[in-house]
């Protein structure tokens, strides 16, 4: 766990930057696509769960490069298509992170965003870590290179 610890401290202080880089549309679906994931890891979505998602994303330096309101919309959308079937929410979320297979670059940011969303509460549970790791694999990225 300290090879991830250490990795996620050094991403962090990068990722202000990096998301300046890639703003745009698709990103910005990756991104909130892949906080549904993490929030749904364990296969229900509370009202307190969304609150801290929401939370994060609004309080988020990364993140405030998109418009907040937009941001928290697609978060949603993300969150009902999990409400409505778990199944069609996760693929739904996958086909949106999975645009960035061929951009490592940006999947590897994805990566750091959707691990600093998990450990957000100070306890990236394994439930958390595993949907991160299948975020990595559909990105085509090993997770050991992010002490996953």
């Amino acid at each position: 766990m300290s090879a991830f610890k250490s990795w996620l401290n050094s991403t962090k202080s990068n990722l202000n930057d990096q998301m300046k880089k890639f703003k745009n549309k698709d990103f910005l679906e990756a991104i909130v696509a892949g906080c549904a994931l993490v929030a749904a890891a364990d296969g229900n979505i509370s009202a307190d769960e969304k609150q801290k998602m929401a939370g994060y994303i609004g309080r988020n330096e990364q993140l405030k490069v998109f418009d907040m309101s937009l941001v928290i919309a697609r978060f949603n959308h993300y969150v009902e298509n999990f409400e409505f079937d778990a199944i069609i929410g996760k693929q739904e979320a996958l086909k949106a992170i999975s645009k960035f297979k061929s951009k490592p670059e940006e999947g590897r940011l994805l990566i750091g965003v959707c691990s600093a969303i998990g450990s957000a509460d100070g306890d990236f549970d394994p439930q958390e870590q595993a949907v991160v790791r299948e975020i990595a694999t559909v990105l085509g990225l090993n997770a050991s290179e992010f002490g996953l």
